[in-house]
């Protein structure tokens, strides 16, 4: 059985392997917020995020993003363009949440649908997923 989320260390974080395409989605039920060292041409420092599936943490997403965008830039959601050919009056709420993990004291984003995390890119846009109600 694997340990639980909230008994990984960072270091087990770090050593996990970045996606095998950054431009590919992944979907996950958590995602877990990897402060870098380094920093971003915005000054800001830079964001890796690890997907979480099940529990169990499956790889690391970015790596060069200095912010994250819920329901991506502007809060639109997935495909709002060809969801609502225009911008929309209103949408969907989805109810994020944002947790702190024991050991590690990395911070956890997830609500209640599955998570699509989005391309690799200087700001990084998570979304939930259209029509996945995990309730």
């Amino acid at each position: 059985m694997s340990k639980h989320l909230n008994d990984w260390t960072r270091k087990e974080f770090e050593a996990l392997p970045h996606r095998e395409n950054w431009h590919d989605e992944v979907e996950c039920d958590c995602i877990v917020i990897l402060p870098m060292k380094d920093c971003h041409d915005s000054g800001y420092r830079n964001l890796d995020f690890v997907a979480v599936s099940k529990g169990v943490p499956i790889c690391r997403l970015a790596g060069g993003s200095d912010v994250v965008h819920l329901d991506g830039i502007g809060g639109l959601g997935h495909h709002w363009l060809e969801r609502f050919g225009c911008c929309p009056r209103t949408k969907e709420p989805v109810g994020w949440s944002i947790d702190c993990l024991k050991k590690s004291g990395l911070l956890s984003i997830f609500g209640p649908r599955t998570i699509i995390a989005g391309n690799a890119l200087s700001s990084f846009e998570v979304f939930a997923k259209i029509g996945d109600k995990n309730e």
